[in-house]
């Protein structure tokens, strides 16, 4: 058993299953089989890396990649992040292992079938996404200006999210805003609302 998961490959694939587990338990929260799965992987995962000679700018570089992959998947920016992250999980995978003894090194059909599944992933995700918000957008868009919404995250200069009839949007306002502030819909433009704070509790 000790043989098998402290081959490169196999500790690459457990940690990967373990953070792509741990994360779609974090989006669905209850599924619960995920978060367990992810979280085993991950713990053989990290026992088979320790006796590794691992590269920790390549590991710094994996990661940053899978986060910036996942940044667009549910906030597309036309594949700036996509791409980028799926640089960044290439290059760190290939420097992974800090060695050049032939049998410590990840083979690379095995990196490049991961990053083209990632791929996959996100376009199916995003995708899905627009779809969603498409369909939204397209209901009942004239009866927004009015409606109540709760900020989910700090706006930042002058731009974030909003939380409105169960789906996030993005919204600006004038007025600078923190997450759980109740505020009210003034227009809608694209897919984008402008809000105002509201003296209202939400519905």
């Amino acid at each position: 058993m000790l043989a098998v998961i402290t081959n490169p490959n196999v500790a690459y694939i457990l940690m990967l299953i373990g953070i792509y587990g741990l994360l779609l338990e974090f989006y669905n929260p209850g599924i619960g089989l995920p978060g367990v799965l992810g979280g085993i992987c991950l713990l053989l995962a990290m026992y088979a890396l320790q006796m590794m000679p691992v590269n920790y700018v390549g590991l710094g570089l994996l990661l940053l990649g899978i986060a910036l992959m996942i940044a667009e998947a549910f906030n597309p920016s036309f594949g700036i992040l996509g791409l980028g992250g799926v640089v960044a999980f290439v290059l760190g995978s290939i420097f992974l292992m800090d060695s050049d003894i032939p049998g410590f090194q990840i083979a690379l059909p095995l990196i490049f079938g991961i990053a083209i599944f990632s791929v996959g992933l996100i376009v199916i995700t995003v995708g899905l996404l627009l779809k969603i918000r498409s369909k939204k957008a397209t209901t009942g868009l004239e009866n927004f200006p009015g409606k109540l919404a709760v900020v989910s995250d700090d706006f930042v200069d002058g731009t974030g999210r909003v939380q409105l009839d169960g789906a996030l949007w993005q919204a600006k306002a004038e007025q600078k805003l923190k997450q759980g502030d109740h505020v009210t819909v003034v227009k809608i433009k694209g897919l984008t609302l402008t809000v105002k704070p509201s003296d209202r509790p939400k519905e």
